[in-house]
């Protein structure tokens, strides 16, 4: 299907998400283990998918700007309630970046299909959300045009967010957030 300007609907993976135990395990592993260099922990408290959420959100970097990512929940029950176990979760999920003008358009042509989808503006980003017949669920992000300064400063706090969220100091670090400002 024909886009604006002839582009893909997706530019590249923005981010795939997964939903982990322990933050400290994962980082050793993707960042010392496998080699890709964490470049973000946000730390949120966020009211979505039915109650507030309280999380810490990694993301290690790919070559094409790309990322891994993961949730770790400050409840253990969230993540039985949000990991795989074979059923759908908002928190497993394949983030595309897009443009805005995309983003739109495939926001169109969902709901014109009958398909639900909805958006959540992040601050750093603002993300499109829709489930594919499947089950899986698909992300489509812009981000803020600020993008350059937020991942600057994510990159240099990441890992003094990292050791905050471990010690148990579940403060939101997102200043980006209009709800936060």
């Amino acid at each position: 299907m024909s886009t604006a300007k002839n582009l893909p609907s997706a530019l590249r993976l923005h981010h795939n998400a997964y939903v982990v135990r322990d933050q400290r395990v994962t980082r050793k592993f993707y960042e010392d283990v496998i080699g890709l260099p964490m470049v973000a922990c946000w730390t949120e408290q966020d009211e979505v998918f039915g109650g507030l959420r309280i999380y810490c959100h990694t993301f290690f970097g790919l070559a094409d700007g790309g990322a891994l990512a993961f949730f770790q929940f400050e409840s253990p029950e969230e993540y039985e309630q949000f990991s795989r176990k074979g059923r759908p979760t908002p928190f497993i999920h394949i983030a595309l970046k897009t443009t805005a003008e995309n983003q739109t358009a495939i926001a169109e042509r969902l709901t014109g299909a009958g398909y639900e989808n909805f958006v959540i503006e992040h601050g750093y980003c603002t993300s499109l959300y829709a489930t594919d017949p499947d089950g899986l669920n698909l992300e489509f992000t812009v981000d803020d045009p600020r993008a350059e300064q937020i991942n600057a400063e994510r990159m240099r706090t990441k890992n003094a967010d990292l050791e905050r969220w471990l010690r148990g100091d579940h403060s939101s670090n997102n200043n980006w957030r209009r709800d936060n400002q």
